[in-house]
């Protein structure tokens, strides 16, 4: 599916030229309001010499007689292209509008063959394109690691303006040959011996959280690298299940997870409360003194009751289907740039059921809108 076209006003276009005339940088303008650099100059242009952002104001009288030659060549070509098909049956107008729409406007095309434009885009509405829709399909559930089923994919269909049932996109996956990688059975590692601290269980399966770091959940999962065990940790804030911080490492150790604490953006002041299981290496000399340090507070899971820490041990069973299960890692480099990878794309670009179907990012930032 193409991107969607965007259009602006005349007085955005005016702001934007007043930015850059102010000293803002071209590239932090192009960034931040998700603007082509094209686009910004040529506004810029247009500001310079004419003052109005139409392209029919910038023309020169040789490039509107240039245009109006050109459109009514196309006219005397579509004319002929289609003229043959003046005869041809309703549905068959139709169908020869809808495939030549790339070419000439439909407009015309309904004039030549005598027919509505009303009547054209109801009955094409009608006949979404199966290619289209398949096409769609195919390119989520790809660039989605394979792991949407067809509720997800569903509502991604949905920004792209498709009204899909899933029973429909089922149907597809499975002409496509499409299988979720969460059809695949998951293995249950074996839990090792938990600490006896007296500690409270402060987060009390509280997992819908109203504010951003009031509790970060962690904990840990194995992968194999080439014939040795290697551990992964991550970070997550319950506000938005945004994994905040990772790392990885050959060693099942408090390093681990003061390595994942040291990726994490701003001040660990922020975090109110830590939040894992009973494994040693959350419970420790050094742990402590990191927490301590950021004066962050701490809350365990009662003993032998992986419920207390839920969201951290279904955010692991995400992992191993859609990162882990899919890779085979040659050395701990590698692990680590993959893991980067698959945060940054968990973050930013995938939809969790949770936060109504917007990503980590998207839900923070609406937030915020929403705070102010």
């Amino acid at each position: 599916m193409p991107r969607e076209r965007r259009t602006f006003t005349t007085e955005f276009k005016k702001q934007m030229v007043e930015l850059y005339e102010n000293g803002k940088s071209r590239a932090a303008i192009v960034e931040e309001y998700g603007l082509t650099a094209s686009s910004l100059d040529r506004w810029i242009k247009q500001s310079q010499t004419s003052g109005l952002f139409s392209e029919k104001n910038n023309r020169s009288v040789e490039e509107n007689e240039l245009i109006a030659l050109r459109k009514e060549n196309q006219r005397l070509k579509m004319e002929n292209d289609i003229f043959k098909a003046s005869r041809a049956d309703h549905g068959m107008k139709v169908t020869i509008i809808q495939n030549n729409r790339d070419k000439y406007s439909v407009s015309a095309m309904c004039d030549v063959l005598q027919i509505a434009r009303s009547t054209f885009y109801y009955e094409a509405k009608e006949q979404m394109n199966e290619d289209d829709i398949t096409e769609a399909v195919v390119e989520i559930f790809q660039k989605n690691r394979k792991a949407y089923g067809t509720r997800k994919i569903k509502v991604k269909l949905h920004e792209r303006g498709f009204i899909v049932s899933r029973r429909r996109i089922g149907r597809i996956m499975k002409e496509q040959g499409l299988v979720s990688t969460y059809t695949v059975a998951q293995y249950k590692p074996h839990k090792t011996a938990c600490n006896e601290a007296t500690t409270a269980n402060v987060l009390d399966r509280k997992f819908e959280q109203k504010e951003a770091k009031r509790f970060v959940v962690s904990d840990l999962t194995y992968v194999k690298v080439q014939n040795r065990w290697h551990y992964i940790c991550v970070l997550m804030d319950l506000f938005n299940r945004e994994i905040i911080g990772h790392s990885a490492s050959p060693n099942k150790d408090a390093t681990l997870i003061a390595r994942a604490f040291a990726t994490i953006e701003g001040d660990l002041r922020q975090i109110q409360w830590f939040h894992t299981d009973r494994g040693s290496e959350f419970k420790n000399q050094k742990m402590d003194e990191l927490l301590e340090t950021f004066d962050i507070g701490r809350s365990l899971s009662m003993k032998g009751c992986p419920y207390d820490n839920a969201v951290a041990e279904a955010t692991y069973k995400i992992m191993k289907t859609e990162f882990v299960n899919q890779m085979n890692f040659q050395s701990l480099r590698q692990l680590e740039l993959e893991l980067s990878d698959y945060v940054n794309w968990f973050n930013k670009h995938r939809i969790h059921g949770t936060l109504g179907y917007m990503t980590p990012i998207q839900y923070r930032q609406s937030a915020l809108k929403n705070v102010v």
